[in-house]
């Protein structure tokens, strides 16, 4: 591991030597709500590490016993998630030997109706094997990175591949020019009673928020990437088994994000905001992010969906098809959804493709496009029972200057969302 103790002076210099922020930002930091709450500015001034395995990351993370402390990781090339101290790459029989997909399906009803332990002789060592396995897998995988930290791709080939990267109770934290590639649940559970027709459910994100503040997540690009759910094995209902959970989740009284300049890309379900309608304790007041300057294509739902927070949608581009996309902004209980000037592409759809009612009531758009023409998704949101009263506007929060027209929204986020492009940011 190459660590470089570069005390305030240099690792200060090595931040301003960074590149712009987007067009759409005013003045230096994040734009939207991570520059507010005294701002963002992770690990600088403090220790720089230089890393190239998972386990030269994790201790960096560590940070010599204080974690908490200001620091800057750099990572260099591919780090997998499943790399063992001694460089192996450990697999679904490392974590679970016995275990068979197969097996686990068969302990089911017809069409996956009904667990029995007792409908095979291996049932209940396949249930204990999936639950011990699932358990072994998520403590290799999960990083968790911890406050006042910058935690940066050095080149434009820094990769995270299938690390569960966490932030528990963190705050003010930088992740900057990341490729992360989701991973993959080698133990994802079907739930036959989760749907019309059951479910399968995976534990993994590529990246999760749970209980942070001041969070700036910029030019990273969040994918299945070589694992997309649709070459997974057959399941139920001749469908693939799905084996990853969100690109991004932020939740449990997160609060003060920014997402900027990134790209996710072949997803289902991609970004969630709030994990259940039941959680207001928690979460009211809070989840208050701003989305800008992002590309999302092959997304098919959540981009992103809310509950109970503040989010500020700006400056997007969404590509996808009509038959492949169920709704892009997902409105959820009690949240106050500001979409501004994206823009929407889905040849042979409608607008109608763009919103999607899930218990919330409140949703405002300015100036947005559809297919090349205005959407007009006040006019949707209102046939979906929604007002456009949603009780603020980022303009009294932030200052921030979006593109107006869809082509300079267009060429800003074609050219530079996501890994290894801020260099070319004007």
């Amino acid at each position: 591991m190459r660590r470089v103790l570069t005390g305030a002076l240099l690792a200060g210099a090595c931040l301003l030597a960074s590149p712009p922020l987007p067009a759409a930002a005013a003045g230096p930091g994040p734009v939207g709500w991570a520059s507010t709450g005294g701002g963002t500015t992770g690990g600088a001034g403090g220790t720089t590490w230089t890393v190239d395995t998972r386990a030269e990351l994790k201790a960096a993370l560590a940070n010599h016993g204080d974690p908490a402390a200001p620091k800057v990781i750099r990572v260099v090339g591919d780090i997998d998630g499943h790399e063992a101290d001694d460089g192996t790459l450990l697999g679904e029989q490392d974590y679970a030997p016995g275990y068979d997909l197969t097996k686990y399906m068969s302990c089911f009803g017809p069409d996956g109706t009904t667990w029995s332990d007792t409908r095979h002789e291996y049932c209940g060592q396949q249930r204990r094997l999936r639950q011990t396995g699932s358990n072994r897998e998520k403590a290799q995988i999960q990083l968790t990175v911890p406050s006042n930290t910058t935690l940066v791709g050095a080149g434009d080939d820094a990769r995270l591949l299938g690390v569960f990267l966490t932030v528990n109770t963190g705050s003010n934290i930088i992740v900057r020019n990341l490729h992360l590639e989701a991973p993959v649940d080698h133990f994802t559970s079907w739930s036959p009673d989760d749907g019309a027709r059951g479910n399968w459910n995976a534990r993994f994100d590529a990246m999760t928020v749970i209980t942070g503040r001041n969070i700036w997540i910029d030019h990273c690009t969040f994918t299945d990437g070589r694992y997309p759910d649709r070459e997974a094995p057959a399941g139920f209902h001749g469908e693939p088994v799905q084996r990853h959970d969100g690109l991004l989740d932020i939740e449990d009284g997160s609060d003060l994000v920014t997402v900027s300049d990134s790209r996710f890309t072949d997803h289902d379900k991609a970004l969630l905001i709030g994990s259940g309608d039941g959680r207001g304790d928690r979460d009211r007041g809070r989840l208050r992010v701003t989305f800008v300057g992002n590309l999302f294509t092959g997304i098919a739902q959540r981009a992103p969906r809310v509950r109970f927070g503040q989010v500020h949608v700006l400056n997007n581009v969404y590509r996808g098809s009509a038959d492949g996309t169920l709704y892009a902004l997902g409105v959820g209980v009690e949240s106050a959804v500001f979409s501004e000037r994206n823009v929407f592409g889905y040849p042979g759809g409608t607008p109608s493709l763009v919103i999607g009612a899930y218990g919330g009531e409140h949703f405002r758009d300015t100036g947005s496009w559809f297919n090349g023409r205005p959407a007009r998704l006040d006019e949707v949101a209102g046939g979906l029972g929604l007002t456009g009263d949603v009780g603020w506007h980022p303009a009294d929060v932030y200052d921030y200057r979006p593109f107006t027209s869809a082509a300079a929204v267009e060429h800003h986020v074609l050219r530079h969302a996501g890994t290894g492009r801020q260099h070319d940011r004007p």
